[in-house]
């Protein structure tokens, strides 16, 4: 054992000690805001931060070429596959329906493997990184904590039948739907030093798997369900407040920007609702479900439909700016960036969309169905796709993409 792992797990097992876990719903005994040993944000985390914005701060480059590819999923579930994470070391680190997380060198170079679950969907999440961890749920219906530079686990939580959705870290604890059989759900607060349940909420049915939205500023934490509604509690109290029906199974992150949630719904409809009230502020029809996780930056709201459309839509009025039909249907996460989108279709390309207008500014043609979130960095642009037809022997790849 190194000298950093021996004090790494010394620091684990002292705040393990001193830290008190409260009994599963006693939300009296829970105060998210309470002081800690841990990081108080995520140093990455799905849709790029609390609020699940999806904006990137970065360019893409005018012209791309493959650098290298790497398999990945293997699956025939349709639903959004884990989307790269970059961690402070320069890894990517990729959870996949194989039940494995890896870290991945920028060269495509696999730093270590270690298989998290047997479940046969393995992973759809996208891990969160904090205090030189790695946190993932599986289709097992665990949480995991895994060393950052390692991958050995340090715990393992089971919080119901299954976790399809991503992890969501703020003040050393982990938020996260969970999916119970019947159909039942929950919403639960983790320890992210210990594993223990801090604050169970178990109203929300139907199989959640919509990623934790967390606004500070208007005191809410946010996320959807397959019963159809988005569901809000206040924040720190964690008392539920008000739920919006959308009329359609809600299955993709719910992004929140300037006190607007925007709620993907299968009822064929995009809705900004109010996080304070509740209330209805517009909605935005399209031709088919909404599953895709929506991006929002500098007032507009981009989104993608299994009508094969990405929409750009006006945050304020709801009012459309443009669309763009891939061909697809568009499932995945759409990652806003300085001046593009990134999306991918079911027509196995990655697109890269003027963020003002929607035009092309260039394609890739891929093995599958491209349903990560692509992730941009300074070196490359990384995302993973599903199987070709759930094809086992012809996997969904992970690609890095760079300037040509």
């Amino acid at each position: 054992m190194t000298e950093r792992e021996r004090t790494r797990r010394a620091f684990l097992g002292t705040l393990a000690a001193t830290t008190v876990g409260s009994v599963a719903g006693c939300q009296s005994q829970f105060n998210p805001l309470a002081s800690t040993a841990l990081d108080e944000h995520a140093a990455t985390q799905f849709r790029q931060g609390l609020l699940n914005k999806g904006y990137q701060d970065v360019s893409v480059p005018d012209a791309v070429e493959r650098a290298w590819e790497l398999p990945a999923n293997r699956g025939d579930h349709t639903a959004a596959k884990g989307s790269p994470a970059l961690a402070p070391t320069g890894d990517l680190i990729l959870a996949d329906d194989t039940g494995r997380v890896r870290a991945i060198a920028p060269d495509g170079e696999v730093q270590w493997s270690t298989t998290i679950t047997q479940a046969t969907r393995g992973s759809h999440g996208t891990p969160a990184i904090a205090n030189d961890t790695v946190y993932i749920g599986t289709y097992d219906g665990a949480l995991s904590a895994l060393d950052l530079e390692t991958g050995r686990r340090h715990w393992r939580t089971e919080l119901g039948d299954a976790i399809g959705a991503s992890p969501t870290y703020y003040n050393g604890s982990l938020y996260v739907a969970v999916e119970h059989a019947a159909p039942s759900g929950s919403v639960v607060a983790v320890n992210a030093a210990t594993g223990d349940v801090q604050w169970r909420d178990s109203r929300p049915t139907d199989h959640p798997h919509s990623t934790v939205a967390l606004d500070r500023e208007h005191g809410r934490l946010l996320f959807g369900s397959n019963d159809g509604y988005c569901y809000a509690w206040s924040f720190p109290d964690l008392e539920r407040v008000w739920r919006y029906d959308t009329g359609g199974d809600v299955k993709a992150p719910i992004a929140v920007a300037d006190g607007t949630a925007i709620v993907p719904s299968w009822a064929e409809t995009v809705t900004a609702v109010d996080v304070t009230d509740g209330s209805e502020r517009w909605t935005f029809e399209t031709d088919a479900d909404v599953m895709c996780a929506p991006a929002v930056h500098d007032g507009t709201v981009y989104v993608g439909s299994h009508d094969d459309r990405v929409y750009g839509i006006a945050l304020e009025s709801g009012e459309e700016q443009w669309r763009y039909d891939t061909g697809g249907w568009i499932i995945g996460s759409v990652a806003a960036t300085r001046d593009h989108v990134l999306v991918g279709s079911y027509d196995g390309r990655l697109y890269a969309l003027e963020r003002d207008s929607g035009a092309v500014a260039w394609t890739t043609e891929n093995r599958g169905h491209v349903t990560s979130a692509p992730l941009v960095t300074a070196d490359g642009i990384y995302y993973a796709e599903r199987a070709a037809e759930g094809d086992p022997d012809r996997p969904g790849m992970c690609y890095k993409l760079v300037p040509t």
